[in-house]
């Protein structure tokens, strides 16, 4: 069996993003591994959650455990880095901010891991960071350089599919009589379809996604949209999850791993 690496920014970012793969992974044997370069720390806790005095990011350490048990990870690790808040935001500057770390040293710390496990694939955001956040686009350069220093046989970069997202709001404004407005940040999230190369069918994963989901509770209440979405709609909508493999890998040597998981979109 294989093994996968999933980096990431902060605590709940792979159980909104990746988990279906990752559980579908995990359920059919393959080892699972989860890298996150901050533990959150600039988060906004869901009122009420914390306890006096509870640290945020011990306790979003934490959640995270509990959503790899979930998934079926077996393996935690942080790089260590604090979190770079929001694009334009004054934590952008600070000294220990993942957004200010250098590329190749950072690539060298989650090389570490990748060295101990290799994996036949490891995952990361699209150039862009999925939606524009500092952490998310340094997760994306800071991952490609690492997969190189490795010689990982896979990067795949995790993405919004644009296009799968406007038909499907498109689709439920339909089925509501309304008129379709696209949200004013679409053009910032993800990628349009036809620079996608792969999907990960996890519809009979999304059980396992909501729940850990659920597991960081710190930043997802209960009513979150997310959560809150009919569950025929959560499959839709998160059922499928996408990716840019680039560059291509070549069918003859392509690990077992990812000829099992990832479906080509052409």
């Amino acid at each position: 069996m294989g093994t996968i690496v999933s980096f990431h920014a902060h605590p709940d970012d792979e159980s909104i993003t990746v988990a279906g793969t990752l559980a579908r992974a995990a359920a059919t044997g393959h080892r699972v591994v989860l890298v996150f370069a901050t533990r959150g720390e600039l988060g906004e806790p869901v009122p009420g959650v914390l306890a006096p005095g509870e640290n945020l990011s011990v306790r979003r350490a934490a959640e995270c455990h509990a959503a790899a048990a979930v998934i079926g990870a077996e393996r935690v690790e942080f790089l260590g880095y604090t979190d770079s808040g929001m694009m334009g935001e004054a934590a952008n500057d600070a000294p220990h901010c993942f957004w200010r770390a250098d590329v190749d040293h950072a690539a060298r710390m989650l090389s570490v891991v990748l060295d101990e496990e290799e994996p036949d694939v490891l995952t990361i955001y699209d150039d862009n960071g999925g939606y524009g956040h500092p952490d998310h686009i340094q997760v994306h350069r800071v991952g490609k350089r690492a997969g190189e220093l490795s010689a990982v046989p896979v990067v795949a970069q995790n993405t919004t599919n644009r296009d799968w997202l406007t038909r499907g709001m498109r689709g439920m404004a339909q089925e509501e009589g309304r008129e379709f407005t696209p949200p004013e940040d679409l053009p910032e999230m993800g990628k349009p379809e036809s620079e996608i190369t792969h999907r990960v069918e996890a519809v009979d994963f999304v059980d396992r996604k909501r729940a850990a989901m659920r597991a960081h509770a710190s930043q997802i209440a209960p009513d979150h949209f997310l959560l809150a979405m009919p569950d025929p709609v959560f499959a839709m909508g998160l059922g499928t999850e996408f990716y840019i493999v680039d560059p291509p890998v070549n069918p003859a040597s392509a690990p077992e791993l990812f000829d099992e998981l990832f479906t080509p979109m052409r």
